[in-house]
C-alpha cells in the first residue's frame, strides 16, 4: 500500500480523507492545509503518493503540484478539485499529476484512482 501526503485546506475533508486511507492499508505519512507546507513536507517525508487539493489559501495546489514536479519529475500526485472544469484538468495533467478527480466522484473512486497510479 502507498504512504501518503494529504493536502487539502479544511481540517475536516484532511481527517475523512486520512481515516478513509489508513482503513484501506494506506500509510498516511503527514497531512497540510496549504501548497506552502506540502512542498515542505513533500521534500522531508518523501511520501509515495499525494493527494493534492486544487484550490487554497497562500499557494494553490496547481503552483505546489508545479513545484513538486520541479523537485520529483516522477513524484505521483493526484489533484482532486470541487470542479470538473476540463480545462483545469487538462492543465494539471500536463503540468505532472498523474490523475484528476472530482470531489463529488466519491471516495471509492478515489481509492480506484490511487490503486491504478501506484501501479503505473
Amino acid at each position: 500500500m502507498a504512504k501518503i501526503l494529504i493536502v487539502d485546506d479544511s481540517t475536516f475533508a484532511r481527517a475523512r480523507l486520512r481515516d478513509l486511507f489508513e482503513k484501506s492499508g494506506h500509510e498516511v505519512v503527514g497531512d497540510a492545509e496549504d501548497g506552502v507546507l506540502a512542498l515542505s513536507l513533500y521534500k522531508n517525508l518523501q511520501p509515495e503518493l499525494v493527494t493534492m487539493d486544487h484550490l487554497m489559501e497562500n499557494k494553490s495546489g496547481e503552483d505546489a503540484l508545479k513545484e513538486i514536479i520541479r523537485h520529483d519529475p516522477d513524484a505521483r500526485i493526484i489533484m482532486i478539485s470541487g470542479s470538473s472544469d476540463h480545462k483545469l484538468e487538462e492543465r494539471v495533467l500536463q503540468a505532472g499529476a498523474k490523475a484528476f478527480v472530482a470531489k463529488f466522484d466519491g471516495h471509492l473512486k478515489l481509492l480506484k484512482v490511487i490503486n491504478q497510479v501506484m501501479k503505473s
